[in-house]
């Protein structure tokens, strides 16, 4: 089987910035192998930040937004790509494929009566194909949906391929801008990997830092170190209907973003800021172990939990985690394929692989999904590089 030379892009909801991941991918399905050979984090621009989180805000986004940032960010993602290439001293020219995960703008994990259960990921593939000159899969929630799933979430499927342990059962805890959580049973099989949103990550510490200090996010927690959390409101935020619900469940900004944030600030507008982030902080740990106790632990209690995404480096939101799981093992994932903040993006280098090899790659048991379908729309590249890889 020939290797293929594969680049993952992820924005996630934090709207941060474009991780991407240079990998080598050798055959697929249960005998994937990955190599990852180089990653880098493209910041936004703050404009373009700026454009991205209006484009999401159901109050202040248009049409003509969205459609012209829909191309805007394939430019930006086609970017990324090049500076990957060139950081990483390998030309682009060998780049067999790019897996393109987009920036979600919304997200309706349910129907009701005003909205259709859907999802938008935006960073039109076109661009990014003929500005790289290389074949785009992206788009990977909507087949999910459209079988009745909620689109997310859908790393899981690549935790199972690449971290399934015969010993050990262990949780790939994400904690993004979203939290997320894949348990991979000891000896189990796709259909045991059990996985879904537990609610909030980095977004509201995030908006709470941005609107009291003006910086991106609360870098190793030293905010939430200045503060104490004030337990009314604490109890008050735990009240939150999405805990309840049972899995198969995924949320998004629509939920845990600015306007939550807003929501706190206005209710508690004479507590400190600190204490506010400090709370914040403890929230979205409260919100992952009340999700582990109720519908992970009689079932498949871990022995270790691996932290990525931009949580694990805070220190404050990882000790308090830790005291509330004491006989669980805590640490930031480890990978001699990976590192924690390459974790997603190479996810999607592989869902892209998958895709060509005509692989069904979603897991219906973590997104309720009426069956096991092949994600991703493909698009080509048709000028002089040009590689046919479907079922290759």
């Amino acid at each position: 089987m020939v290797d293929k030379y594969v680049v993952g892009l992820m924005s996630g909801t934090s709207a941060d910035g474009i991780d991407a991941v240079l990998t080598r991918i050798k055959d697929s399905g249960d005998q994937t192998e990955l190599e990852v050979l180089d990653f880098e984090t493209i910041p936004y621009t703050q404009e373009m930040q700026k454009k991205i989180f209006t484009a999401m805000d159901p109050d202040r986004s248009s049409s003509p937004l969205i459609c012209s940032l829909n191309f805007e960010l394939g430019y930006c993602f086609a970017d990324a790509v090049k500076s990957l290439c060139h950081h990483a001293h390998f030309s682009i020219d060998r780049v067999d494929l790019i897996g393109s995960h987009g920036q979600t703008i919304y997200h309706i994990p349910d129907s009701d009566e005003t909205y259709l259960a859907s999802t938008l990921q935006i960073g039109e593939p076109a661009v990014i194909s003929y500005e790289t000159r290389t074949p785009v899969a992206s788009n990977f929630r909507v087949m999910d949906m459209a079988a009745g799933g909620q689109g997310a979430p859908l790393i899981p499927y690549v935790d199972y391929l690449l971290f399934r342990n015969l010993e050990r059962t262990i949780a790939l805890l994400n904690i993004g801008g979203i939290s997320n959580i894949t348990v991979l049973p000891k000896r189990g099989t796709l259909r045991s990997v059990q996985a879904f949103d537990m609610g909030p990550g980095n977004m509201i510490i995030d908006e709470l830092v941005r609107k009291f200090y003006g910086r991106p996010y609360d870098r190793n927690g030293n905010f939430a170190k200045r503060g104490k959390v004030i337990k009314q409101i604490l109890k008050t935020l735990m009240n939150d209907s999405y805990f309840v619900k049972k899995p198969p469940k995924s949320t998004g900004r629509e939920r845990y973003g600015k306007q939550y944030a807003e929501w706190m600030v206005e209710n508690w507008r004479d507590q400190n800021s600190d204490d506010l982030i400090a709370t914040a902080t403890c929230f979205t740990a409260k919100a992952i172990f009340k999700n582990y106790q109720d519908f992970i632990q009689s079932k498949n209690p871990v022995d270790e939990i691996w932290v990525s995404g931009g949580g694990s480096h805070n220190p404050v939101l990882i000790g308090w985690l830790q005291t509330m799981l004491p006989d669980v093992t805590i640490k930031t994932f480890e990978s001699n394929r990976l590192n924690a903040d390459a974790k997603e993006a190479a996810a999607f280098a592989v869902l892209a692989n998958e895709m060509v090899h005509q692989q069904p790659a979603n897991v219906p048991t973590a997104t309720g999904a009426k069956e096991q379908l092949i994600l991703g729309n493909y698009t080509p590249f048709t000028g002089m590089k040009n590689r046919i890889l479907i079922g290759g």
